[in-house]
């Protein structure tokens, strides 16, 4: 896995979760595919933690309880009571915020509790979500043909196309612009 593979235009965090499947529209690409590739993503997102094989599956549940429920719920539509169940499973791992102070008097927010940091941050991932989902929100699929990212939608109009202006929503208007000049 490069790094390079890894993108974070959903918006929000557990959106950036969601879009560690790609290619869904083609049955799907797996970003997760070992522990190790969960603890890199997880340190790029600004989480922490070494993954185990458990925290892969439980990730890879999360993911697409989160996509299942944030797509239901900005359809208008009632989410599955198995996804709100893994979703709030999820969530109340999560741990108690502590203050630490380093030697220099910098300020830290720390977690505090037995959860392992993994465990933490799939927490922390997971109240994310259903913070998303209780705040009106709009998750959208990239309009690109070949792409499919989720984001969320928080243009004033609630019109967003493209997951990211810079890479699909430049490259389809290239295409328009190619296409009318080619007439």
């Amino acid at each position: 896995m490069t790094t390079a593979e890894w993108v974070f235009d959903g918006g929000r965090p557990c959106l950036h979760l969601v879009n560690t499947l790609r290619d869904r529209h083609r049955g799907g690409r797996e970003l997760l595919t070992t522990p190790s590739a969960l603890t890199e993503w997880l340190g790029l997102a600004g989480y922490g933690g070494r993954a185990t094989a458990a925290d892969l599956a439980t990730a890879r549940q999360l993911r697409e309880a989160v996509d299942r429920v944030t797509r239901a719920v900005s359809a208008g539509e009632r989410p599955g009571r198995a996804d709100v169940a893994v979703l709030n499973s999820v969530a109340v791992s999560a741990p108690a915020p502590a203050l630490r102070v380093d030697a220099d008097g910098t300020p830290h927010r720390t977690a505090q509790g037995s959860a392992g940091r993994v465990a933490a941050s799939l927490a922390a991932l997971a109240v994310d979500a259903i913070e998303l989902v209780t705040s009106s929100p709009c998750v959208r699929v990239c309009a690109a043909d070949d792409c499919g990212l989720r984001f969320a939608d928080s243009s004033p109009k609630r019109n967003r196309q493209w997951c990211s202006m810079a890479r699909c929503g430049n490259r389809a208007k290239a295409r328009a612009h190619y296409a009318r000049r080619q007439r």
